[in-house]
């Protein structure tokens, strides 16, 4: 007999060759038909697969976070056999599981159509009705490698010559007649697999990635644990379609992007009035909260990056210019060979600690809280980059601030405080709050370690902030602190940054004088708020679905006039608007009253003020709000005076 122990605390006896299913029946029979696997001492196994002995067994559904990749897992395995089953000349190579779904990269000559998804589809439902077992087996490599050539999969032949050791047995799971090289585990038969899949897209993708092999054509797919899973991650998508910013980037004229200043934006007047709102309400929080700005150089030598530990570290990413002045005259530019080398900074804060050691510093003028809107440059593949999400030029909210080791806590609290309030005032209040400790490979005292992060818990803690410990996670230098945002349809975002330094003062040889007169090392606290601009817009504009509160609208009014004898009453009227303060536009054309409603209405504009001879006559404005069909009449003065207040910025508000 074997003992089983149970994550209730219980343990159980089974004759030796027992199976997970065979314990998860013996629980209870509903428990057996959710069964998909197991983690048998901590390992997934397969539900059919006998115990050794002795064993920890928790019996995996699909409601668990394994079960669920088990099924994207097997999805992608139905898929391939689906493909085979219709196009029998198609090889196919791998098939992992990603984020919502799978996919699965095949070899054909014959280009996929996604008019095929739906044959497909009915042929992977054929396959799950089918309810083949899914059997585990263990093949010789050499054997394996031989059957795979056979039947034409040169793809896995090779996989299982270049991955496989010398005598190492391998696995390979059978569903019917059709089999794969595969680790597993499986589901226990292709019945258990929810009909709860969809075929999404394809693409291209070389072959192991490089790009001297072979094009491939890659297959992706979504599957859940049911069909109403499966809608409303399909809801989810089609929203995220509608609130793209890129293409409401383009529909409301805020920015553009073009191949030949890759990663970096070309914004827009009306994109960047909202760039202005936001770099204006964040120099006025970092002004209250104690902050000086500063401005650092774009270009730095690279012997200032090696000090740094970045040129080691951060190369690839950096833009590396050389320091000399070409010859116009010929014809190809030389580099001389003894030439010394620049970088753009991908960061602001070896900067800062240059302005930080430019004098000298004493105890009692700690903390320094010190920002920039720094642009910075990293140089990442042109693959990586997506709209305003990942650029290659950046602006970030950026700050240092230089404090001594007693004083992190209350800094820690301190912009803890800040970012709840700037994210409240943009209406983004589902956050969640990570600690990242220490990771094996680090530098400084564990007794350093110990402080540090008690200092940063102790912060969460007293901000009445729960949070989450992200085991070994922090950076080399010190703990640090994640924000989590999700917005408005269930995405999550990593936007703002906290990071406890020990390693760069130390590098950069920056020091402070202490109350007993010897020489310290500040302790440096990277922060963002927004993180940078660019994405934060990004974010911001997918969560307004471009309907930007009207603080931040370009455009926060439109006069529309009914017809020309109001035109002059129209710029009158939008004069003195703009004189309280408000951010407006005319529409003077012949065009119908209704046409030019829909127009701005299109274009989010918070406010259309409609004018006519009535209006014109008692000195009045139609006003007409986004999103609704009542009017509301109101005279010019009273507009002037409430739509000024109304298109305050939170924190002026407050004041």
């Amino acid at each position: 007999m074997i003992k089983v122990s149970l994550p209730d605390g219980s343990v159980r006896e089974y004759e030796e060759g027992a199976s997970p299913f065979d314990v998860a029946k013996s629980i209870s029979n509903s428990l057996a038909k959710k069964a998909l696997a197991a983690r048998v001492d901590g390992e997934l196994r397969d539900l059919m697969r006998p115990l050794e002995g002795d064993a920890k067994v928790e019996i995996v559904t699909a409601n668990d976070d394994d079960g669920l990749e088990l099924i994207r897992h097997d999805a992608a395995h139905v898929l391939a056999q689906a493909v085979q089953d219709l196009y029998p000349d198609t090889q196919v190579t791998i098939g992992p599981v990603i984020d919502d779904g799978f996919y699965y990269d095949f070899a054909r000559e014959e280009p996929f159509s996604t008019e095929d998804f739906e044959k497909i589809e009915k042929k992977m439902a054929e396959i799950v009705d089918a309810d083949y077992p899914i059997v585990r087996e263990v093949w010789d490599k050499d054997e394996a490698i031989e059957t795979f050539k056979k039947i034409g999969e040169d793809y896995k032949a090779q996989i299982i010559d270049d991955i496989i050791p010398p005598g190492e047995a391998i696995t390979v799971y059978r569903q019917g007649d059709w089999f794969d090289l595969c680790r597993g585990p499986h589901l226990p038969s292709t019945g258990k697999l929810p009909k709860a899949f969809k075929l999404m897209k394809l693409a291209g993708a070389y072959w192991r990635g490089d790009s001297k092999n072979e094009m491939l054509q890659r297959m992706y797919g979504t599957a859940w644990a049911n069909e109403k899973d499966l809608k409303a991650h399909l809801t989810r998508l089609e929203e995220a379609e509608k609130r793209d910013h890129r293409k409401l980037g383009a529909q409301l004229d805020l920015f553009h992007l073009q191949p030949e200043a890759q990663g970096s934006v070309f914004w827009h007047p009306k994109g960047f009035m909202i760039w202005r709102q936001l770099e204006a309400y964040i120099r006025r929080a970092q002004d209250e909260d104690g902050y000086v700005e500063v401005k650092t150089p774009q270009l730095l030598d690279s012997v200032f990056w090696e000090k740094s530990g970045h040129w080691d570290k951060f190369r690839e990413n950096m833009f590396v210019v050389p320091d000399f002045i070409p010859n116009t005259d010929e014809e190809e530019v030389k580099i001389p060979a003894e030439t010394s080398l620049m970088a753009l900074k991908p960061m602001n804060c070896p900067a800062h600690v240059q302005i930080f050691k430019n004098a000298q510093r004493s105890y009692r003028d700690l903390p320094i809280r010190m920002a920039e809107f720094g642009c910075c440059h990293r140089n990442e593949a042109h693959g990586a980059l997506h709209g305003l999400m990942r650029v290659r030029q950046m602006t970030q909210d950026d700050a240092h601030i230089f404090c001594r080791e007693d004083q992190i806590g209350e800094e820690t609290l301190r912009f803890l405080k800040l970012f709840s309030r700037v994210y409240g005032d943009f209406g983004l209040s589902d956050i969640s709050y990570k600690l990242a400790t220490r990771p094996e490979v680090r530098g400084g005292t564990d007794e350093n370690w110990d402080r540090a992060e008690k200092a940063l818990a102790d912060a969460l803690d007293a901000a009445g902030l729960p949070f989450d410990i992200a085991e070994g996670e922090g950076a080399f230098y010190g703990p640090k602190l994640e924000f989590h945002l999700t917005d408005a349809i269930g995405r999550t975002w990593q936007c703002g940054t906290f990071q406890l330094d020990y390693v760069l003062p130390e590098r950069l040889d920056a020091e402070y004088t202490g109350s007993d007169g010897a020489k310290h090392r500040p302790v440096m606290l990277h922060r963002a708020v927004f993180g940078t601009f660019e994405r934060f817009m990004g974010i911001l504009i997918e969560n307004y679905a471009g309907t930007f509160p009207m603080w931040l609208s370009p455009v926060q009014v439109v006069v529309a006039a009914i017809t020309d004898a109001a035109n002059d009453y129209a710029e009158e009227a939008a004069a003195a608007l703009r004189k309280a303060g408000l951010r407006v536009e005319t529409d003077l054309r012949n065009e119908k009253i209704n046409y030019k409603v829909r127009e701005h209405s299109v274009q989010k504009v918070p406010i259309i003020a409609v004018v006519g001879g009535r209006e014109a006559e008692e000195r009045t404005l139609a006003l007409r709000r986004l999103g609704s069909n009542a009017q509301q009449m109101i005279s010019l003065d009273d507009a002037c005076v409430e739509l000024a207040q109304e298109a305050l910025a939170p924190d002026l508000k407050r004041d």
